[in-house]
């Protein structure tokens, strides 16, 4: 069983792969207290859904797009048979995580992708990034950085020119804020990142399910 905060379905908000219709399903649960979570919500509670019951309905709807986030999803065990599961239906299934929590025991299928975060000095939770998790990211996968300030663009900066990484590597302005500041500064200094907002913020504000 899988302690579930929320399943929804909407538009992909976040990374390479924004504005494709998902099914999202939020796991409860996190390992970190970042100061600017915007899913404090996940932290406890929710409802115990079997793995099969969240297959079949991820089934009901037209996109082949399942996005497991949190919290923390790979706190509970049971999210292993699930991305599983949900690949061996065709899905594809990407999976949202801190960067906290060894990430060697998931799936490499061609279908499965890694949203892997990097947290910066902004959130106070610098200390758990485990960067050795880069290594065993593939070309398919992205790193995101939440950036608040020139601190954690600086910071942004070093940690991939200290660990290269063949995919996709996204700068998140946190909150929405300074989006123009920070696209200027990356046009700027020529990195080779994306700046993407978090869409689904820009369409709904900061409501629930979307």
């Amino acid at each position: 069983m899988l302690t579930v905060i929320e399943t929804f379905y909407s538009i992909e908000g976040e990374g390479p792969l924004i504005g494709i219709p998902t099914y999202f399903i939020r796991l409860s649960g996190c390992n970190l207290r970042c100061t600017w979570c915007d899913t404090k919500y996940s932290y406890s509670g929710g409802e115990k859904r079997t793995v099969d019951s969240l297959l079949e309905e991820a089934t009901t709807y037209k996109t082949k797009f399942v996005c497991i986030t949190g919290g923390e999803p790979l706190l509970q065990k049971e999210v292993y048979p699930l991305m599983y599961k949900l690949l061996d239906k065709e899905f594809k299934v990407i999976l949202e995580t801190s960067g906290s929590i060894p990430i060697e025991d998931v799936p490499t299928d061609d279908n499965m992708i890694i949203s892997m975060d990097i947290k910066t000095p902004s959130s106070d939770m610098v200390e758990h990034n485990i960067y050795q998790n880069i290594e065993l990211l593939a070309a398919k996968d992205y790193l995101k950085f939440v950036i608040a300030d020139d601190k954690d663009y600086a910071f942004s900066k070093s940690v991939i020119e200290k660990y290269p990484f063949d995919g996709e590597v996204i700068f998140q302005p946190e909150g929405g804020k300074n989006l123009k500041e920070l696209t200027e500064k990356v046009l700027k200094e020529r990195l080779n990142v994306r700046v993407l907002p978090q869409l689904h913020k820009l369409i709904w504000g900061d409501r629930r399910g979307v």
